[in-house]
């Protein structure tokens, strides 16, 4: 195996105490040798690998802690087989996991979608066609607004989708933090910014970890919001209350948090509750055909 063979997207799939969890790789080539790349764990969002050590069939890298407590390095080791990739990861508090990984799928699309049609996700009575999962269900439908009146579970529809548009209205307080997962993989952020600040991936309508928008179109906290997304393959376009701040961007990989890293796979939308009290209503999606 050549370190050629290491360049490139890999999905990650990650034994953790018992329980699949997912991950998510990129290697590239920076200059004549040496390989860089970004990384993905299970929660958290995409940080740059400085250098990615191969010989003979066989890699590894550290990077720094993101959101644990213990100082020391995440190191991951791995090496190239015949079906993808395998490894052990040791995280910061010590515990070592094992891994496995597939190349990503490019997801290309080679023709315009035909949009079906639209289906209202929520009823605007009950928790009808939604799942809570992760911790104790907190979410309450209160005159017709699907309300997370504090941090718990999150909330996930029971269809799934691949290509599809779709349009939710969200109201948050101030200082909240939630986010809208398109099939469950990649979360487009739901954060209380100012218009004023600089944009940024992992701020509000980014998609978090690898697209920041052009702007922060936010209108703050106590007033409803909208976004409408059209997620193709992996292009994605973002209106934020009616302006474009993404457009037709590719979504390199899953964001932390993610339900899984099968790409290929058809999945829900999912909302997060276990960030702060969030508010929705008005959800509709359209599918392609």
């Amino acid at each position: 195996m050549k370190q050629e063979d290491l360049i490139g997207r890999w999905d990650i799939t990650m034994n953790k105490d018992g329980q699949e969890k997912p991950s998510w790789l990129e290697v590239k080539l920076s200059g004549i040798k040496t390989l860089v790349g970004y990384f993905v764990g299970d929660d958290g969002s995409a940080r740059p690998v400085s250098e990615v050590k191969f010989d003979n069939g066989k890699f590894s890298f550290a990077i720094p802690p993101q959101w644990q407590s213990e100082p020391n390095d995440l190191v991951v080791e791995g090496e190239l087989t015949s079906s993808g990739l395998k490894g052990t990861m040791v995280y910061p508090n010590g515990k070592k996991y094992n891994w496995t990984g597939v190349k990503a799928p490019y997801l290309k699309r080679t023709k315009a979608p035909v949009w079906g049609t639209p289906i209202k996700l929520f009823n605007g009575k009950d928790l009808t066609g939604w799942k809570a999962v992760g911790a104790e269900n907190q979410w309450v439908v209160k005159d017709g607004i699907l309300t997370s009146p504090k941090s718990g579970a999150n909330l996930i529809s029971e269809k799934k989708f691949e290509d599809f548009k779709l349009h939710v209205e969200f109201r948050y307080q101030k200082g909240s933090n939630s986010g809208v997962y398109l099939r469950g993989r990649y979360e487009l952020q739901i954060l209380d910014n100012d218009k004023s600040e600089h944009p940024s991936n992992v701020l509000f309508s980014g998609i978090y970890g690898f697209i920041a928008p052009s702007e922060i179109n936010s209108k703050g906290p106590g007033e409803w919001q909208t976004y409408d997304i059209t997620l193709i393959g992996r292009m994605v376009t973002v209106v934020a209350n009616g302006k474009t701040v993404i457009t037709n961007q590719e979504i390199p990989g899953i964001t932390g948090g993610a339900l899984d890293s099968k790409e290929g796979e058809p999945g829900p939308l999912y909302f997060q509750g276990d960030h702060g009290p969030i508010q929705f209503r008005n959800i509709v999606i359209t599918p392609a055909k």
